[in-house]
């Protein structure tokens, strides 16, 4: 049985050998013979910090937990590699281009090369990673724990406490010794890389080599272990459709927003071409780390105890077989996942405090030209980053102890995860869209932050560690609505997708309503089309600077920052660009702009473009300073555009408003007419019935003039029950009232009917229908169709001023729909008149000549678009011709064994 102390020795045998390894690497680069640390699986292999303790120990217990949603954390990643290559060789190429050394400083540079955006996304990737450095800690405790116990000692939470200071102490020397030694204008950490290279080789054959001992040791091979996992409870799918789609989104946003992972694949990539690699080769990796997962799991709650922590499996099971070799791997391979992931999260993180915060709490804190002629920059980041190194992992500590450290390692995973992302939306909207601005990136960001922290972050550390258990169910104040697992009152809803769901849905609203309700200032729009259009542009356009500073204090300068050597190598290089035989180059806009960038790779986008900004203005370092005069001049320019696309508004709406009022008065002058038309159509029959009444009343009548009254009387009553009939149809149809009778029949059978219920004398009208299809089959409400073909064959009959009047019928197709042509030889009608025919109101030509009361037209607009066609006026050379579209319904030819139906 192997000692606790001899574990001990393996562990520091082994980071020992990481020293070695890291210290060859860093050793080979300085001298140039570091070319396989550029290989594309290196750069592969070191992508494998996603695959912290979280997926070596973690997923194997979300496994026995959740059954297979434990999937949902590697398909993320693998959507990314392979379906979003093309967002990370955007990334990749931006961070290139801009010198870029972390996620606040792209989002920094990306709008405005703003401190403020650099200061909030720096204390976002703090807190949001401080729940995964934890993890990692409890992880490595816990792993240290379950050997102890293994050796007969009794660990409690003392020895867990201690062993996670050391811990910590361990994994802040290791990183700052190989972190943080130089300060390289790439921010390259070829040691760094090449050890988590060598760790993602341990942890994968340490968790192939335990599934291994699971599915042919400890069951009868992979038939019997295919068998078993049927049998289980975890082959049972209860997945919510939609828990599983947040989750994928989760880790895939996850895998670009996490500031460890934007260390190694955008600062650490020295190739783009090493992602064709990735797009391969590390979704095979991930599948190979999740290969074994399910067995173990399932043999796991076979073999051990009931209450046994489903986390350590991969090492208990081993264990509890009496392998003590096997466990020992894979305890190395559970370090190796913590520990990889701490020392990249620790670097990415303190680059962004020394960056973002100190330095330009340092530069405020001179005087100006204090702030950079005198103190050695390059000290002040080295330490800083060194101070931060320790602060962070301090941190992880701190929530460790308070958290007490027994929550799952999945569910502490989640929370880190849901924090990070919200990076997301001024990420993607910084990259790829010019309107992005950078009030629209602090809105977004702070309020999606906000909700993290409220809803899941403050909630992790559990009940009445920070929120009180009345403040947990009944909300602050009894605020029932702002309680953290269901805020605004959504209720019911599992905790994680709950504060996704609020804290994205907030950020990217805000997001985009500040992008679009503010104007971004030239540099945000100078950054902005840099990094939209980043294929497109070799290198940064030229710089808005004075030539006020000389060579010698951008030298001085340059030199606090990279070394005395590595600065008079910049300064040399483009001396010899320029074509001068000395070291110091002309103080150029092209150069001035060269050098920004060169600072950017040590110092961040913000603060290289502020110190620069001091040196060759001579003044406060302010950004607004350095482009007030091309600000306000591009804001007077913009003024006069608006005042251009305002006043061309208006003139389109002022023309739109005498075309409606010409309109509107044209309408007002038939309406006049129409009123005086519908009295007098209903007075003249009233009083015609009313005549004839009192005739007959007074009596003495022969029986011929009753006769005849009687008939007079009928016919007016039926003229006005006509007229009454028509208002009637036209307010049902508009108020959409009208009941559709579906029928079937052919176009010639509904042509006959319509034509003989014209009632046409005979000679008025010379109807030509041979060119309408005769078995054009019809499914639709045919009396009212049938209503708008009479109303059109009348009108024809009525105004068609021809001396011989003729109506030609005929049908085609139009974007595959079927529509009737009815046409006549007339003049037409006038094109002043065209935009009212279908108007109520509406009666042109002869009134008298018409004998109705102008309703025709606009009864049957509306019975096509009930019946989902229309009915239209088409503008010819002669005559007049109104197109009929007729309904979806209609096809050709008849339906064979279908009668038709008319009535």
């Amino acid at each position: 049985m192997m000692s606790f102390n001899q574990l001990i020795a393996i562990a520091l045998g082994y980071v020992a050998f990481l020293f070695v390894v890291a210290f060859a690497a860093e050793r080979r680069a300085a001298r140039g013979q570091g070319g396989w640390l550029r290989l594309p699986i290196v750069y592969t292999l070191s992508l494998s910090i996603y695959c912290t303790a979280w997926t070596f120990y973690g997923a194997v217990g979300y496994a026995a937990r959740s059954g297979l949603e434990f999937v949902t954390i590697y398909l993320g990643p693998t959507l990314v590699v392979v379906g979003w290559w093309w967002i990370l060789r955007r990334l990749v190429r931006i961070g290139r281009m801009q010198r870029i050394t972390s996620i606040a400083d792209l989002i920094s540079s990306r709008f405005g090369k703003s401190t403020t955006l650099g200061v909030i996304v720096t204390v976002m990737a703090i807190i949001a990673a401080t729940p995964y450095i934890a993890l990692q800690l409890q992880s490595v405790t816990q792993s240290f724990q379950v050997f102890a116990r293994a050796g007969g000692q009794d660990w409690g939470e003392v020895e867990l406490n201690r062993a996670g200071i050391w811990i910590a102490i361990g994994l802040c020397f290791f990183t700052v010794l190989f972190g943080t030694r130089n300060l390289d204008a790439n921010e390259r950490h070829h040691g760094v890389v090449i050890a988590i290279a060598v760790e993602a080789v341990v942890k994968l054959v340490a968790l192939l080599a335990v599934g291994i001992f699971v599915v042919w040791g400890l069951s009868d091979g992979a038939v019997a272990m295919l068998a078993e996992i049927e049998a289980s409870p975890i082959s049972d799918w209860t997945q919510s459709g939609s828990r599983w789609a947040a989750l994928i989104f989760l880790s895939a946003a996850a895998f670009l927003c996490l500031p460890r992972m934007f260390q190694v694949l955008v600062v650490e990539n020295a190739d783009e071409r090493h992602l064709q690699t990735a797009s391969w080769a590390f979704p095979l990796y991930l599948l190979l780390m999740s290969l074994f997962v399910i067995p173990i799991a399932v043999v796991g709650l076979r073999i051990m105890p009931v209450g046994a922590n489903p986390d350590l499996f991969v090492l208990t099971l081993p264990l509890s077989q009496g392998q003590q070799g096997l466990a020992t791997l894979s305890f190395l391979g559970g370090f190796s996942s913590a520990t990889s992931m701490v020392i990249v999260a620790t670097i990415a993180l303190s680059t962004m405090v020394s960056n973002h915060i100190v330095l330009p709490l340092w530069m405020r804190a001179g005087t100006p030209p204090g702030a950079v002629m005198s103190g050695d920059v390059r000290q002040v980041v080295v330490l800083a980053r060194r101070l931060s190194i320790g602060g962070v992992l301090a941190l992880g500590y701190l929530y460790f102890r308070l958290s007490g450290g027994g929550s799952a390692l999945a569910a502490i995973g989640l929370v880190s995860f849901s924090g990070v992302v919200q990076v997301l939306p001024a990420m993607l909207g910084g990259i790829f869209w010019r309107g992005a601005t950078r009030t629209g990136a602090i809105l977004g960001l702070t309020s999606g932050f906000a909700v993290w922290v409220w809803c899941l972050f403050l909630p992790s550390f559990g009940t009445d560690a920070i929120l009180s258990a009345s403040v947990l169910a009944h909300g602050p104040f009894g605020l029932n609505w702002l309680r953290p697992e269901a805020l605004f009152g959504i209720a019911g809803v599992d905790p994680v997708l709950h504060g996704l769901l609020w804290s994205m849905l907030l950020n990217t609203g805000l997001f985009f309503a500040g992008s679009v309700l503010s104007f971004p200032k030239p540099i945000e729009r100078l950054q902005g089309a840099q990094f939209v259009n980043v294929f497109d542009h070799s290198a940064s356009g030229p710089a808005w600077t004075r030539s006020a500073a000389t060579a010698e204090d951008l030298l001085i300068m340059s030199q606090r920052i990279l070394g005395a050597g590595q600065a008079q190598a910049v300064f040399a290089r483009a001396a010899s660009r320029q074509g001068k035989s000395d070291t110091l180059p002309d103080v150029t806009p092209a150069f001035v702009a060269a050098l920004e960038r060169e600072l950017a790779g040590s110092v961040g986008a913000a603060t290289a473009h502020a110190m620069i900004a001091q040196l060759t203005q001579g003044t406060s370092v302010t950004v607004d300073d350095l482009i007030a005069l091309a600000d306000e001049t591009a804001q007077i320019l913009e003024y006069s555009n608006q005042l251009q696309v305002k006043s061309a508004e208006q003139e389109r709406t002022a023309r739109a408003l005498r075309d409606a009022n010409a309109k509107l008065m044209q309408l007002s002058v038939q309406k006049d007419a129409f009123l005086s038309q519908i009295s007098h159509e209903l007075r003249t029959p009233m009083t015609s019935i009313r005549s004839f009444s009192d005739i007959l009343q007074m009596g003495d009548i022969n029986p011929q003039d009753t006769a005849r009254m009687a008939g007079i009387i009928n016919a007016e009553a039926l003229r006005l029950t006509r007229l009454l009939d028509d208002l009637l149809d036209l307010s049902v149809l508009e108020n959409g009232q009208v009941t559709l009778h579906m029928q079937c029949g052919t176009l010639q059978e509904l042509l006959d009917r319509a034509i003989g219920a014209a009632g046409l004398a005979p000679g008025a009208l010379q109807i030509d229908r041979s060119k309408a299809a005769p078995r054009l089959w019809l499914e639709t409400d045919l009396d009212r169709l049938s209503q708008v073909f009479i109303n059109l064959i009348t009108n024809a009959a009525k105004y068609c001023s021809a001396p011989s009047p003729a109506l030609q019928i005929v049908s085609h197709m139009i974007d595959g729909r079927h529509v009737v042509d009815f046409i006549d030889n007339g003049r037409g009608i006038a094109a002043a008149d065209r935009a009212v025919i279908f108007e109520k109101f509406s009666r042109l030509g002869d009134s008298s000549r018409a004998g109705g009361a102008g309703l025709g037209l606009a009864i049957s607009k509306e019975i096509m678009i009930r019946l989902g066609g229309d009915v239209a006026y088409v503008a010819q050379a002669s005559g007049t011709c109104f197109r009929v579209t007729m309904p979806d319904h209609a096809s050709n030819p008849v339906k064979e064994g279908i009668a038709a139906v008319s009535s």
